[in-house]
């Protein structure tokens, strides 16, 4: 049972981190553009102007699908219980796996809501 536990609470990290970073990003970004902290991508630093946005475009996507992926991975990972160690484990990858693809598939309707916004200098179309 300790181990569900464990694992339980690892699958719950990453859901929690998207709606705490989410919310920040939202509401407090970082003030300028940084190669340490953030969203950090060639076209999101390209100027303050995508970095601010991608800031509030990526933080209100994380903070939605956070709010999906919490509920998602408690109902996957009460579907373990009572299970043998092994099958508890490798249920507890397959859910941080989606949970993964997930974080880094948001990569991509960032870049293309940028690539739709700013010119290729940062600059408003």
């Amino acid at each position: 049972m300790s181990f569900w536990i464990f694992c339980l609470v690892m699958n719950l990290l990453l859901p929690a981190t998207m709606l705490c970073f989410g919310r920040r990003f939202q509401r407090k970004p970082p003030e300028r553009v940084n190669s340490v902290y953030g969203y950090r991508t060639a076209r999101s630093m390209k100027s303050q102007q995508p970095w601010d946005f991608a800031h509030r475009y990526c933080g209100r996507l994380w903070f939605r699908l956070g709010l999906v992926l919490l509920p998602v991975s408690i109902c996957a990972t009460l579907l373990s219980l009572g299970k043998e160690i092994d099958t508890i484990g490798i249920w507890c990858a397959v859910v941080e796996g989606v949970q993964l693809v997930v974080l880094i598939g948001s990569i991509f309707p960032v870049e293309q809501a940028l690539k739709h916004n700013f010119d290729d200098l940062g600059r408003k179309r």
